[in-house]
């Protein structure tokens, strides 16, 4: 499974609100919802996310192993 928990502590380090993300960068309320409950994204979401925070993959998302 893929968490997004690392993207939330990612933005708060480099100063961008979820708030920012939609009114500066376009991201819809429903994209941030489905990280938040570490739902499926495609990866131009996560390329963008990427750009924007000026950061790697790892740092905004984590797999984890089911058991």
């Amino acid at each position: 499974m893929i968490i997004f928990d690392r993207l939330w502590a990612t933005m708060k380090a480099k100063g961008i609100s979820q708030y920012k993300l939609i009114k500066e960068y376009g991201f819809s309320t429903g994209q941030l919802d489905r990280l938040r409950k570490n739902e499926n994204i495609n990866t131009y979401t996560l390329d963008q996310l990427c750009r924007i925070l000026k950061c790697e993959l790892n740092e905004i998302a984590e797999y984890r192993r089911e058991e």
